[in-house]
């Protein structure tokens, strides 16, 4: 396991590195500054879509799925970050209930 974990770490610190080592012209370039900016939104809905969806090697839908639809529905009323969170969470545990 050790042995994975080293490597790992090595090939984070070369990415780094190989990040750093780029031209700047290379990192201005518009399509690679777009890029850039949309990758971690991309991970996290895939870790949201993953933790949402599936339970072991299935697919789930339960009351994770119903508290990422209050979610997305207060998000898009616009409400605050905190109320979207507890929200989600209790209609979750609502749903749990029944």
């Amino acid at each position: 396991m050790w042995t994975a974990v080293l490597l790992a770490c090595a090939g984070c610190y070369l990415l780094k590195l190989a990040g750093m080592s780029l031209p700047e012209r290379v990192l201005s370039h518009p399509t690679v500054e777009r890029v850039a900016d949309l990758i971690p939104v991309a991970l996290l809905a895939a870790l949201v879509a993953v933790q949402t969806f599936s339970s072991g090697d299935a697919l789930a839908v339960d009351a994770r799925s119903l508290g990422l639809a209050f979610a997305v529905v207060a998000l898009l009323l616009r409400m605050p970050f905190l109320v979207v969170v507890v929200g989600a969470a209790v209609v979750a545990a609502m749903a749990r209930l029944l």
